[in-house]
Formats: structure tokens, C-alpha cells, sequence
């Protein structure tokens, strides 16, 4: 049974999704994985989505994020609905609306750090920003100036999973959406950015949702989702403990939606 949250009125559903379904295969081969999911996300938190193997965590995120198209049902991000829209349609809304953080850092080996973010807003096609002050604000927002000229191959994975986030960032998307974030992170660098997910999530534009099994993580989240069997049962706000307080070090000058 899903437990009811209590959200203040201040804050706004930046997404939206309705009774999303997702089916794999056709006759006997069918598969549902996603079975009428009802989900808000809300500017000021970071939500944490947790299940087993199979749950449907991933294909739930990749509907959330505009990479697939749901069976059922529609997403809407920023009050701009995926209903009726085609791949391009799809993957405008994706860029001007939402930033991804993968496990795997999704990083080009063969370009700095710097270069990395700025192929994130190269492909938003933003004539009214200067994309270099963009990209090296949103790598300050992650303490990595100094990094600016640095490749991925002489970082460490917490430094490649901060410019990764950076480069979520300096879009500045409604939603950033994280696939298990601290999954190939040691304990330090987990809580490191797990610190910083939840400094991202207190600006009041920005929703921040993590997949993740990773149970170091819970006591960062405002809010804590269990999805199993493709659909959600349980739904909890539980207080910020202690463990947040100790991962996050110095607090850095995050760019905001504004």
C-alpha cells in the first residue's frame, strides 16, 4: 500500500506522469513491465526510486527522461506533455528539459571537462546564453574549475561523475534524472555526490529523481519511492539523518533555473 506524503503547497510538480504502462512483445510473449504508474516530482526535493532487479526501475526512468515512449498513459515535464509527440518531439522536450547522470559517467574520453559540458548545451542550440560562461558556471557549481582542462582519463570516478553532473546542470533542465549515480563509487566519492544531488535538489526549479540501489544514499532523500512488479507501493518522506550530513564537504555555488 502506498503511504500518502505530505508535500507543502509551495511546491510545484514539475513532472507528471499518468498512468504510464509499458509493454514488451506481442500474444504470448507479451510482457508488461510498467503497469499504470501514477508519479509527481516537485521542485526543492530529491526523490530516491528503489526496487529489485526487474521492478522496472530503468524503464520507468527512461519513459520520465523522453528516451522511450510509453505503452500507456503520458509524461509531462514543465507542464508540456509527451502526448502525440514523435522521436523529435521527444528528444526536444529531452533537451530543454531534462539533464541525465549515468552510472557509467557517459563522459568523451577525447575531450576536457569543460568540453564535455559544453556538448551538452551545444546540442540545446541556445543562442540567448554565452555557452563557455554556462559550462564553466555549472563546473564551479561542482568545485571542479581547476579540472576545466583536465580528460577523463586522468580523473577519478568521483570527478568524472561530478562533471557528468555539470553537465546535467548547465542546461539548467526542470528534472535531472540519475541512474544509479554512486553505484561505481567508493564510499567517500558515493557520499560526495550523493551530498551534491541533494544541494541540486534544493533549488525550487530543479526536481532531482535517482534510481539506485544503494542504500548509503537514503539518508540524503526527501523523499524515498519502492516500485515492484512495475508498479509503485510505497511512497515515504522520511526525516534527513545524520548521514547527510556527513558526506557533502564544502558546499559550492550551484547554478540555479533562473
Amino acid at each position: 500500500m502506498v503511504e500518502n506524503s505530505t508535500v507543502p503547497a509551495s511546491q510545484s510538480a514539475l513532472l507528471e506522469a499518468k498512468e504510464i504502462i509499458k509493454v514488451l512483445g506481442t500474444g504470448a510473449g507479451e510482457i508488461k513491465i510498467l503497469k499504470g504508474i501514477d508519479l509527481q516530482l516537485r521542485g526543492g526535493e530529491l526523490t530516491l526510486l528503489m526496487g529489485p532487479s526487474g521492478s522496472g526501475k530503468t524503464t520507468l526512468l527512461s519513459i520520465l527522461g523522453c528516451i522511450l515512449s510509453p505503452s500507456g498513459g503520458h509524461v509531462k515535464i514543465a507542464g508540456l506533455s509527451t502526448e502525440g509527440l514523435n522521436a523529435e518531439g521527444l528528444a526536444d522536450l529531452r533537451r530543454r528539459h531534462v539533464g541525465f547522470v549515468f552510472q557509467s559517467y557517459n563522459l568523451f574520453p577525447t575531450l576536457t571537462a569543460l568540453e564535455n559540458v559544453l556538448l551538452a548545451l551545444d546540442v540545446r542550440d541556445d543562442d540567448s546564453v554565452d555557452p563557455y560562461e554556462k559550462a564553466k558556471e555549472a563546473l564551479a557549481g561542482v568545485g571542479l574549475s581547476h579540472r576545466a582542462n583536465a580528460y577523463p582519463g586522468k580523473m577519478s570516478g568521483g570527478e568524472k561523475q561530478r562533471v557528468a553532473i555539470a553537465r546535467a546542470l548547465a542546461g539548467s533542465p526542470s528534472v535531472i534524472l540519475a541512474d544509479e549515480p554512486t553505484a561505481a563509487l567508493d564510499g567517500e566519492n558515493g557520499k560526495a555526490v550523493m551530498a551534491l544531488l541533494a544541494e541540486v535538489a534544493q533549488d525550487p526549479s530543479r526536481a532531482v529523481l535517482a534510481v539506485t540501489h544503494d542504500h548509503r544514499t537514503l539518508g540524503y532523500a526527501d523523499r524515498i519511492l519502492g516500485i515492484e512488479d512495475g508498479r509503485i507501493n510505497s511512497d515515504e518522506r522520511p526525516k534527513k539523518g545524520a548521514v547527510a550530513g556527513n558526506g557533502g564537504g564544502a558546499s559550492h555555488s550551484l547554478p540555479s533555473q533562473h
